[in-house]
């Protein structure tokens, strides 16, 4: 029972690690990309987040006769937000503003992905905005959330 209660242990560990892979936050979504997309932007706009472009790879691809997987991509912020984490390391500026990628796999699940704030905090030497960057956490799990649980 022991070795069992290890083993699911340490598979719940790999599988959320793998999910946190290359400074990324991923999660399944319950709908397709488009009606992710289209919750997710929805939900921002209700928080009063700018919209600054939905970007459809999967169009893209397709004006050059080529083909892909529905991809979409969506980028957002808010200076109010943005602003005290470059005050903290202007070269966050590079990363900002926010940006979600959805996608389908091969097998046919849908993902959001966006950057975590803690990976972040790292690339750029982030020091002493721990409110901040908790705050920042606390919203883009929520808007993840709202966009793909059913």
């Amino acid at each position: 029972m022991r070795q069992l209660l290890f083993a699911l242990s340490a598979l719940l560990f790999l599988s959320s690690a793998a999910m946190a892979a290359h400074g990324l936050i991923t999660l399944k979504s319950a709908h397709s990309v488009e009606e992710t997309t289209d919750r997710l932007q929805k939900a921002l706009t209700a928080k009063g987040m700018t919209i600054f472009a939905r970007i459809n790879h999967t169009q893209g691809a397709q004006n050059v006769s080529m083909s892909l997987r529905p991809t979409q991509l969506l980028i957002f912020g808010n200076p109010k937000v943005g602003t005290p984490l470059m005050q903290c390391a202007q070269s966050v500026a590079i990363d900002l503003p926010q940006k979600a990628l959805i996608y389908e796999d091969e097998s046919g699940e849908v993902w959001l992905s966006y950057n975590d704030p803690n990976y972040l905090a790292q690339r750029h030497n982030i020091q002493g905005c721990n409110t901040v960057l908790k705050k920042i956490e606390g919203v883009l799990k929520k808007f993840a959330n709202a966009a793909t649980v059913k």
